[in-house]
């Protein structure tokens, strides 16, 4: 049996309790977890029942999923140390029974607090009572744990959006957590949605916010307990583990990549000069479990803060993201396009709201009308609402640029041993942007679409309807054609 790394060693025999397990980074940790430090004793998934599935049903159905097969085929008997315990960060004591929090108070060695609502439309109300509420729910029972090592909190490195450079520290929040807290306790819902923005002043959604006011809450608590802040930045989908291009949602630039492969979306409000700050969710999750070590063995003198960003190293662009995605998508296509892939950004609001009008609405409204005619479900005017609201609220990050200070998270990288590293990889300059990028597109396209790799050959002659070279060199000369002209150079 191989000798443990630092790493290991400290997480051998401990016992882990994970909020937000199921979310797309807290799956990826639990399965790191359990193939790479193989000797921890067990994992407590805080978990609710969903559609009349018990917690135990939903881990099961975690552990079918694809991410988890080299658990099952190499170290099946790690399943076993993965314990569901029923219940929710939104409720009091969350939720637990008074057997399940005595056994987390005499237990617990470590937390890693990922639960978070990350839909960010969403109410003020909702995003306090999940992010911040629900925050110090966790911090109320931690503070009663009697073997606590380390407590790790999965923030954002947008929660202070406002400011476009972000050093490794807490700063003040625009609103006291608490009074914020009281408020959409005591107000009506329709009262809160009004007051809103007032609220939210600089904050661009509740999301940011929430987040913002839950850092605030664990830094109150330093250095009472062993706590740190992590900050990844937009998290996309796996560069090599559980599985590469691993990504269970639509969210951010996937959703991007999905919508422009399929053909649905045209256009995009984006700088395609501003650096793309992404981050694998793989390199992510290495920095989480390597942040819990160091906050149990390392002393600071202030809280640790971790912004767990590229920060320039990987100084790839939107436009050049956008360009080879491009490339990418054309060789290897989703099934069911309606249109050739493309998707071009824009940064200009009224030629980016022009192209909206006439290739996202327009035409959803008449691939429905056709849907009523031949009496067939209508979904695509449906589905355009969908993406609008969500290009919106993504629109804010790929139209500005920030500098995010990440020294805390070097130093760690550079005092890890050889051995972690390798386990434990945060190394970006080990990325090649357009083995990523394809990576990402396939990841997207299997994962999450479902569409398996056989079925790339029916989608290249699917692709191929839109696509005639003769038709697309005469349409690409007649643009270049119309730039030349005074008036229509700087709108197309």
């Amino acid at each position: 049996m191989s000798e443990l790394t630092e790493i290991q060693s400290f997480y051998k025999g401990k016992i882990i309790f994970v909020t937000g397990g199921t979310g797309f980074m807290g799956k990826v940790l639990i399965e790191k977890l359990l193939y790479s430090c193989s000797d921890l004793n067990k994992i407590f998934i805080l978990i609710r029942p969903k559609r009349g599935r018990t917690p135990e049903i939903r881990v099961d159905e975690m552990f079918k999923l694809p991410m988890f097969q080299r658990i099952r085929k190499q170290k099946p008997e790690m399943l076993k140390k993965v314990k569901a315990l029923s219940g929710d960060v939104g409720m009091k004591n969350l939720g637990l029974t008074d057997e399940q929090l005595d056994i987390l108070i005499n237990e617990t060695d470590i937390i890693f607090h990922c639960a978070a609502t990350l839909r960010l439309e969403s109410k003020l109300k909702d995003a306090i009572d999940m992010n911040t509420i629900g925050t110090k729910r966790v911090i109320e029972l931690s503070k009663k744990m009697k073997k606590l090592k380390a407590f790790v909190h999965l923030s954002t490195a947008f929660c202070y959006a406002d400011k476009e450079e972000l050093d490794e520290n807490v700063y003040k929040p625009s609103a006291d957590p608490h009074d914020v807290m009281r408020l959409v306790q005591w107000l009506d819902e329709s009262t809160i949605d009004l007051i809103t923005p007032k609220i939210l002043d600089l904050h661009p959604n509740t999301y940011t916010f929430s987040k913002r006011l839950s850092e605030k809450l664990i830094a109150d608590e330093y250095p009472n307990l062993p706590c740190s802040i992590a900050r990844p930045s937009i998290v996309t989908p796996a560069l090599a583990e559980p599985l590469p291009g691993w990504v269970d949602n639509l969210n951010g630039p996937v959703g991007l990549m999905v919508g422009a492969g399929k053909g649905v979306i045209r256009s995009m409000l984006c700088n395609g000069r501003y650096h793309a700050e992404v981050i694998p969710v793989d390199l992510a999750i290495n920095a989480l479990i390597a942040i819990g070590h160091r906050t149990a063995t390392v002393k600071h003198a202030s809280m640790p803060v971790f912004n767990i960003t590229q920060s320039g190293v990987l100084p790839i662009t939107w436009g050049e993201v956008l360009g080879k995605g491009k490339k990418i998508a054309y060789q290897y296509p989703f099934e069911g396009q309606i249109w050739y892939p493309s998707g071009d950004i824009h940064d200009s609001k009224l030629v980016h709201n022009l192209i909206v009008f006439f290739f996202h609405i327009v035409p959803a409204y008449f691939i429905d009308f056709l849907m009523l005619i031949f009496r067939q479900k209508r979904f695509m005017v449906r589905l355009q609402n969908r993406i609008s609201v969500g290009l919106e609220v993504l629109q804010y990050f790929t139209t500005r640029e920030w500098v995010f200070h990440n020294t805390n998270l070097l130093i760690m990288w550079g005092e890890m041993s050889a051995e972690d590293k390798k386990i434990f990889p945060i190394d970006f300059l080990s990325i090649d942007d357009a083995t990523y990028i394809k990576t990402c597109i396939l990841g997207a396209r299997q994962y999450c679409m479902k569409e398996n790799l056989s079925t790339l050959p029916k989608a290249r002659r699917h692709q191929a309807v839109y696509n005639f070279d003769v038709a697309r060199t005469g349409l690409d000369s007649v643009t270049e054609h119309m730039k030349s002209l005074s008036i229509l150079g700087g709108v197309i």
